[in-house]
């Protein structure tokens, strides 16, 4: 890949991240900045996830929205988790579901699961909700 399709995968990959998680994560900026020549192959891979398989039986944005953020709380990534729970209450998920999911999550890796992300990404989600329920 030549330095002109880096750039404009950069770029795509701007826009995909904006549209996605409303935001540019800054894991995901140092990877553009820092190694270039492997972000059109991350990129490719990201949108295979996120593209719209529910016609074939796959899973909807709100589930894969909130796959990552329970992924994001078992790896104890506290930012990427309330990324993808934002996202993911923008896609329909409740607080509810998010905590149901943690719980199953608690039973198979721990509860330090819950003790160390998994309640703060709940409590922020719960906290969204009130502020729509107030306007």
């Amino acid at each position: 890949m030549n330095q002109s399709e880096i750039e404009q995968a950069i770029v795509r990959g701007k826009a995909h991240f904006q549209e996605t998680l409303g935001n540019l994560p800054e894991p995901i900026r140092a990877m553009m900045e820092h190694c270039p020549q492997h972000w059109p192959g991350y990129l490719l891979f990201r949108e295979g996830v996120y593209g719209d398989h529910s016609a074939q039986g796959g899973l909807d944005l709100k589930t894969k929205e909130l796959l990552y953020t329970v992924l994001d709380i078992v790896t104890g990534n506290l930012d990427g988790a309330i990324n993808h729970g934002n996202a993911a209450a923008k896609a329909g998920m409740s607080s509810r579901e998010l905590a149901e999911a943690c719980m199953q999550v608690m039973h198979v890796c721990g509860v330090t699961t819950w003790g160390k992300t998994g309640y703060k990404v709940v409590d922020h989600i719960a906290s969204l909700e009130q502020d729509r329920a107030a306007r």
